[in-house]
């Protein structure tokens, strides 16, 4: 993995973070805002502009784009709340076929990965 994946996937990481935080401080919409600026730009670092471009315009993921998208627009506006079940959403419709992958990267985490290699994960 070269150094640009590894900023993008740590760019990730800090939007999930920033996302959760702002979800537990009663939706700061400032919080929320930074977490999904980062989310968006360690996916694109992560996996290229081109491609991240094929990803969220390609017909299949239209619908979770437009949520995401709405989500990221109400948060921004002062709606958090709704912003952040739009993005949900989104995220579900958009993320869900990378499951089977991240899933078996967290079976193989030392101190939680037991937790993953139960049924009810697989």
């Amino acid at each position: 993995m070269d150094d640009l994946k590894q900023i993008g996937l740590g760019l990730t990481g800090f939007g999930v973070f920033f996302w959760l935080l702002g979800i537990i401080l009663f939706f700061d919409k400032g919080l929320l805002a930074i977490g999904n600026i980062l989310f968006i730009s360690g996916v694109i670092t992560t996996i290229g502009l081109k491609s991240s471009l094929e990803f969220f315009t390609k017909q299949s993921n239209f619908k979770g784009t437009v949520s995401f998208g709405t989500g990221f627009f109400f948060v921004i506006v002062g709606w958090p709340i709704i912003g952040m079940a739009a993005e949900a959403y989104g995220v579900i419709v958009l993320f869900s076929g990378f499951w089977p992958t991240v899933s078996v990267i967290l079976q193989k985490i030392p101190v939680i990965g037991w937790c993953f290699q139960r049924s009810w994960f697989s």
